[in-house]
């Protein structure tokens, strides 16, 4: 349940449009519930401000499925990662109304209810190669779910320098950068060398041998010489996008008088 819903919920009750049974009713879903092979978090995003996310790797589809049902009929909607394509149909099948991206291997099932406004400043996700391109989409798809615009720069790697560099209008209006990079992890360093605004690096797995299957990428990155570039997991694509837009967001939250705990 999100706090939108629990304010619309007692503000129902507090005006005699609700009975208190039904309020109760529907508060019974917090704040977990209880599966033979998961237990689900309700209030997830009454205090971090989106829902419970399903890592889709390592799960069976009929596992994948019945958590998303359940988060679903909870009111909260559904994010989902790492998604095979049998269970990207599954959840179709089961979820009319869920989107699926099958590069990001991604689906979302919209919250009940109005989305809050978005940041003023878009997220960019940067991504060095077309290999990399999944794993800047699953940041991407992350990052518009949370309720920011997102714009997308792809194929613009440090074999290529001239490419980033032709993008200066596109870097100098995000709110926050996300640069996905294998092979050296190079990427990261130029962009946070060019902008004034936070940059999170995303190593992937994407190389020949000695880029040990992504390590490279990210010791590299780690030793960035650029200041304010910080660094997720290998191929932590929705990492980087969730943080991009916590990042994103403070400003707007400061701006209608929230706190930074206060969600999204």
């Amino acid at each position: 349940m999100t706090r939108d819903q629990i304010r619309t919920l007692l503000a129902d009750v507090a005006a005699g449009r609700l009975p208190l049974d039904e309020a109760e009713r529907r508060l019974s879903w917090a704040p977990t519930e209880c599966l033979d092979f998961a237990t689900l978090d309700h209030h997830r995003a009454l205090r971090q401000g989106f829902p419970e996310v399903i890592f889709g790797e390592g799960k069976t589809v009929s596992q994948i499925c019945t958590i998303a049902e359940r988060l679903a009929a909870a009111g909260a909607g559904m994010l989902a990662t790492r998604l095979s394509d049998e269970a990207r149909e599954a959840l179709v099948d089961r979820l009319p109304e869920v989107r699926v991206n099958d590069l990001g291997r991604t689906a979302h099932l919209p919250a009940r209810g109005e989305p809050g406004p978005a940041p003023d400043a878009p997220v960019l996700v940067v991504s060095a190669g077309t290999s990399d391109l999944p794993v800047a989409e699953e940041a991407a798809v992350t990052a518009s779910v949370l309720g920011n615009e997102v714009e997308r720069v792809a194929d613009v790697g440090v074999a290529g320098l001239h490419r980033i560099l032709e993008q200066s209008d596109v870097l100098s209006r995000a709110g926050v950068i996300v640069v996905v990079a294998g092979m050296e992890g190079a990427l990261p360093s130029v962009v946070g060398g060019l902008v004034a605004v936070p940059v999170i690096a995303v190593p992937t797995s994407v190389g020949y041998g000695a880029a040990f299957g992504g390590l490279s990428a990210l010791l590299g990155m780690l030793n960035s010489c650029a200041a304010g570039v910080t660094v997720v997991n290998i191929d932590n694509g929705f990492g980087a996008g969730f943080a991009a837009s916590r990042i994103n967001r403070l400003a707007l939250n400061r701006g209608a008088g929230r706190g930074p705990g206060e969600g999204l």
